[in-house]
Order: structure tokens, then sequence, then C-alpha cells
């Protein structure tokens, strides 16, 4: 039994690891502070991950739209640059923050997560398009 334990204590450890570095590059901010940081960085990264139908009702303005759910995201977010800032949103913030932790996996060191979605976002009348 005790071989049983070793590979699994081992593989424990590692996912712990993984997810703690992967923690420490996804940062989830409020909606005020989301706007601050993105209008503070010249050409941000703004990726709003919902569908194409959700984006068209609204979005906020110069965001790109790589559909989380879409079999390409993976390919997509692949040609953004992971060594700049990236913003992700979506709806209430449970998309987004699947997209951010596959960011990290994928090299991307600085990532900034939507608290609450554009839900939130709304709530606040934070600036929208239409």
């Amino acid at each position: 039994m005790k071989p049983f334990f070793i590979p699994l204590i081992i593989a424990s450890l590692l996912f712990i690891n993984c997810n703690a570095q992967n923690s420490e590059k996804i940062k989830t901010i409020a909606g005020i502070e989301f706007q601050k940081k993105v209008e503070n960085i010249q050409k941000p990264q703004l990726v709003d991950v919902r569908t194409p139908e959700e984006f068209d009702v609204e979005h906020l303005g110069n965001a790109t739209n790589i559909n989380w759910n879409s079999p390409d995201f993976e390919s997509k977010i692949k040609v953004l640059n992971k060594k700049k800032p990236i913003f992700v949103y979506c709806k209430a913030g449970g998309r987004s923050i699947k997209a951010a932790t596959k960011l990290a996996e994928l090299g991307f060191t600085e990532i900034y997560n939507l608290e609450g979605g554009i839900l939130s976002w709304n709530s606040k009348n934070l600036p929208i398009k239409k």
C-alpha cells in the first residue's frame, strides 16, 4: 500500500503548486480599478470571453471578443502578447476566471479578471458600448 500513496502525494503537491503559481498571475479586481488599469495602458489587451451574441448586445469599448466556449479559443488567444497585461471579463465572472486560468497556463504573466463581470460593471454605471 505504501508505494501507492507516494505518487498520489507527489501528484497532489504538484497540482497545488501549479494552482498557486497561476493564482499569483491572476488578479480579480472590481470594476472601477479594472477601468483605471485599462485606461492607463496604451492599447490594452481587453478580452470579452462571452459568446458573439452577448458581445453584440453590449461590451466594453475596444474589447475583442474571443468566446471561451469556442473550440478555437486557445488558438485565438495565443496571438496576444504574453508579456503585456491582459484584461478579461464575461457576464458574471465564471467564464472569465476559467479563461484567466487558461491564460496563466499558456504563459501570460499579468492577468486581470473583472470581478462580477459585465453585470457588476453595469451596476456601477461604468461606460459601455451598445
